[in-house]
């Protein structure tokens, strides 16, 4: 158990068939956590990958006793791989948990920013790509469109302080994040969060981050623009302009 009296956090990793980044994935994370002047520690959840990741993250173990390693037996999906890292992490003490992927297109080096808002006390901490200070790099254009609308679209229903509601690179107390009741599978899950978290909390903080583009190699990203994915993002922040409190 960790000393709750200074801020202290987990970082929740979830990998599904990620064995051409897996290894850069916790050397990266793990160098900037033995840097860190705070109680931290790296948490991956395998969720149920078909091919070498899991046999990667077994030899990794040694060399990075940092890091903790949890495995679903089944592809359960991004929100069911975060949900069993919260609560490795609520088990373990600590004050945050802090989510970020696997494929490294938000670099580990912000991590030490999110301690920043940490200790001045935020509940929720955003990395934003559209603050000033922020960025894309190498995404394509189309994409950087889409979200950029769609994030304004959610800014504008959730009528919270942030720019990027929809970026999953976060920060966020875990005894808020235990009192949630979360559904979503998949990415939407994101949004769904800072709806709850809207009726929770005022307190927010914004940390202005590069977004990149996947490296060559790595496995493609599953998410799509589709008409689904628009709706899954967009019902939570019209509920939230609607008032409809969720059940928590």
């Amino acid at each position: 158990m960790v000393d709750g009296r200074e801020p202290s956090f987990a970082v929740i990793v979830p990998m599904y068939n990620e064995e051409a980044g897996a290894r850069a994935a916790v050397e990266a994370i793990g160098a900037v956590l033995r840097g860190m002047d705070a109680p931290c520690r790296l948490i991956v959840v395998d969720d149920g990958s078909r091919d070498a990741t899991g046999s990667i993250l077994a030899a990794l173990a040694p060399a990075w006793p940092e890091m903790q390693v949890h495995t679903h037996a089944a592809n359960r999906g991004y929100g069911a791989a975060l949900r069993t890292g919260v609560t490795q992490a609520a088990r373990m003490g600590f004050t945050y948990a802090l989510f970020m992927d696997s494929d490294l297109t938000n670099h580990p080096w912000d991590i030490p920013r999110f301690l920043i808002a940490m200790r001045e006390g935020h509940d929720v901490i955003k990395a934003a790509r559209y603050a000033k200070g922020g960025r894309v790099s190498g995404v394509p254009a189309r994409r950087v469109w889409i979200s950029r609308l769609g994030n304004a679209v959610a800014r504008l229903l959730l009528r919270l302080p942030l720019s990027d509601p929809t970026n999953g690179f976060r920060a966020v107390r875990v005894e808020l994040l235990m009192r949630l009741r979360l559904t979503e599978t998949r990415f939407a899950l994101i949004v769904e969060e800072l709806y709850q978290l809207k009726f929770l909390t005022r307190s927010f903080a914004e940390i202005p981050v590069t977004l990149t583009e996947r490296a060559a190699g790595r496995r493609p990203t599953s998410f799509r623009y589709r008409p689904r994915v628009f709706y899954d993002y967009l019902k939570y922040p019209l509920k939230g302009f609607l008032g409809i409190r969720p059940r928590l």
